[in-house]
């Protein structure tokens, strides 16, 4: 189902401007109805200015009235909003992070040679150019660069990353890396949240027990009331 171009925005608009109930708006909108209610409550997260999508072409106010008429109708969209679509080129990286660009560039170069420039200037967002002054060392800030996983510093996804290195290895005709980095962390955590609730589950059954027994522990305020009582 389409949904508006900025549901959040449009969601508080409807709120404050028609009497359409939270489940209507929500699934116009695409959203959670908690976060319609949060919107209403004014205790979203971010503060929103609403879009009118009836400026928008969005809906009509025929559409709205029929909504407010039976709580049950489903909005439907007038006019589904223009699509924005990226033109071919670099990754687009925010500027928080570009700096990061030739840390991640060096740790592929290192760890994945058979990535090729263009391939690393698809993933990373950046110039071949500046790819071949990492490799030959050659670029101005060579000496502060340290290789780091560009799926840790944010410049890619991992999945984006491991296709990217299967698609490398068979262009090159070789088997493609299996990484295992995170098998001992993964499986650690696993260990520790099933500690944890066996811990829980421990402490909820001493609870129970002790409250079937009458063994209620007396708090700091009750001993001194039982003391003044004495």
């Amino acid at each position: 189902m389409a949904q508006p171009l900025m549901p959040h925005a449009t969601a508080s608009w409807l709120v404050d401007n028609t009497a359409l109930t939270f489940e209507q708006i929500a699934e116009f909108c695409g959203l959670h109805i908690l976060e319609v209610q949060a919107i209403a409550d004014d205790t979203a997260a971010t503060k929103l200015t609403g879009r009118d999508p009836i400026r928008a072409g969005e809906l009509t106010q025929e559409e709205i009235e029929k909504g407010q008429k039976d709580p049950s109708y489903r909005l439907h969209m007038h006019k589904e909003p223009d699509q924005t679509r990226r033109t071919k080129g670099p990754r687009y990286t925010p500027v928080s992070k570009r700096q990061d660009k030739p840390d991640g560039i060096a740790w592929i170069i290192r760890n994945h040679p058979e990535i090729t420039d263009g391939q690393i200037s698809l993933l990373i967002g950046t110039t071949r150019t500046t790819i071949a002054a990492i490799r030959d060392r050659s670029h101005w800030n060579i000496a502060n660069i340290q290789p780091k996983d560009p799926v840790t510093l944010g410049l890619c996804s991992q999945r984006e990353l491991d296709a990217l290195v299967a698609k490398a290895a068979k262009q090159a005709g070789i088997e493609a890396q299996q990484d295992t980095k995170f098998d001992g962390d993964r499986e650690a955590l696993i260990e520790e949240l099933r500690r944890e609730r066996e811990t829980a589950a421990r402490d909820a059954e001493a609870a129970l027990a002790a409250e079937e027994a009458g063994d209620t522990p007396q708090t700091p305020a009750s001993e001194a009331e039982n003391l003044f009582k004495s």
